[in-house]
């Protein structure tokens, strides 16, 4: 598990790392439109991460055999993470999520957005708000001597009183010196019997997390499709993905992926 000392020179390269995710999201936020395509915006975020002395942290993720090919996870509509960029052109209406990692001197950087498309829908509209909002309400649980399950029932809570649904397959992370990293945050409580998979241990200040809502307009089941990283829901309704890597502290958690 990574833990900080503020001012010490690890986090000083952790703010870095994260620092330029942030940056390179906003950036990818104002060029967002349609008739882009999720390779030029790919190549926008390589291009901006490398600039900063910084390495994707995506590229090549994953296993030999198939390890993730791209910069950024760029996840359209029914898509709920891992997306793969393409040469699709962005349509009017649709949503896309915008996930992004980089390294920076053995450190790690990770936060997504989900951004509309010309314009969209009000109830398309309203899932990604929701979303948003209770990527929040979980950073309020991230404070010293809570659990990971406050996170977890404050993010389930929220979402499910809105008449949404959470994904139960992935969840979010530990981070530091490596991108994916213990303890596992999920976005929902766990039945009894998957406990063990996701221990709600006690969050102690200095703790580096990553807290991921990804919230279906529809049910909550996904699928992964034949090239083994896009997850999509299963009944094909939209969903909307936010993240913000945080650091636990003893009265407010630090936000380290701010957009300025």
């Amino acid at each position: 598990m990574g833990y900080f000392k503020i001012n010490s020179e690890e986090f000083k390269f952790f703010e870095k790392a994260n620092k330029i995710v942030a940056e390179t999201l906003s950036l990818l936020q104002k060029n967002v439109h349609p008739g882009i395509t999720t390779l030029e915006l790919d190549a926008i975020a390589e291009d901006y991460i490398r600039s900063q002395n910084a390495k994707p942290a995506f590229k090549g993720y994953g296993s030999v055999r198939n390890p993730f090919p791209a910069t950024i996870c760029a996840s359209v509509d029914e898509i709920v993470v891992h997306g793969i960029p393409n040469n699709v052109p962005l349509k009017e209406g649709q949503i896309i999520s915008l996930d992004c990692g980089a390294e920076y001197k053995g450190y790690f950087g990770d936060s997504a957005v989900t951004c509309y498309v010309g314009d969209v829908s009000d109830e398309v509209k309203r899932l990604v708000e929701i979303t948003e909002k209770s990527l929040f309400k979980g950073i309020e649980q991230a404070i010293s001597g809570k659990k990971v399950y406050d996170i977890s029932r404050a993010v389930q809570t929220f979402v499910e009183a809105n008449g949404y649904n959470v994904t139960r397959e992935l969840v979010g992370h530990g981070i530091g010196d490596v991108l994916h990293d213990d303890p596992p945050v999920p976005n929902f409580v766990p039945l009894l019997l998957h406990r063990a998979s996701y221990p709600n241990i006690k969050l102690q200040k200095g703790l580096a997390i990553a807290i991921e809502p990804m919230v279906h307009l529809g049910a909550k089941e996904t699928e992964t499709l034949d090239d083994g990283w896009t997850v999509v829901t299963k009944d094909r309704t939209p969903a909307a993905h936010w993240e913000h890597t945080i650091i636990v502290d003893n009265e407010k958690p630090i936000i380290m992926t701010l957009r300025r």
